[in-house]
């Protein structure tokens, strides 16, 4: 695809899209706008650019849309694409905030805000297991993926010392591979 033929106005809006409708957990609706709408990624590359951004500091759709908003239209691109994602959840926010300091000991609006919290763990779990029927997760390297979820899931180690363990070996797999 010609990503420069994406002009600004479209970033802003499709990822306007994302921020409003993933308010609160946005992968499974970047994923659901940029590959199955837009056509913008393939399931591989949104993968691969998902990565990157967690790979990266920040939060991981700031960094997707920053990087994939320059990669189309450049510093404005950029632009358009951060501020699409990040002003109708900030408008929310701000108003949210307002209500709750008002309102927020009420019965109902405690139940509310549960019932909002269970939506986005369900968007999220969905978004996983759409993940996990990818052709990557049928690659031999899924196995340092599971290792390194159950080793800090299940048997609780530091993030850090999975990865230190896990990195090294993952590395010389890749490398005896690419010979």
């Amino acid at each position: 695809m010609d990503f420069t033929a994406i002009t600004p106005r479209e970033l802003f809006i499709a990822f306007f899209k994302i921020g409003i409708q993933g308010f609160g957990g946005v992968l499974p609706w970047a994923r659901r706008v940029l590959v199955e709408e837009r056509h913008w990624f393939t399931e591989e590359e949104f993968l691969d650019a998902w990565g990157l951004a967690q790979a990266l500091p920040g939060g991981n759709i700031i960094n997707l849309s920053i990087g994939f908003g320059l990669r189309c239209a450049g510093p404005l691109g950029s632009c358009a694409a951060l501020c699409g994602l990040t002003l109708a959840p900030f408008a929310i926010m701000v108003m949210l905030g307002v209500l709750y300091t008002e309102y927020g000991e009420v019965a109902g609006v405690v139940g509310l805000l549960r019932g909002v919290a269970a939506a986005g763990a369900g968007l999220v779990v969905s978004a996983g297991l759409k993940f996990a029927i990818s052709p990557r997760l049928r690659s031999p390297l899924a196995v340092f993926a599971i290792a390194a979820f159950i080793l800090s899931a299940f048997v609780r180690w530091p993030l850090a010392l999975v990865l230190l363990l896990l990195a090294p070996f993952s590395w010389w797999y890749c490398w005896r591979r690419a010979k």
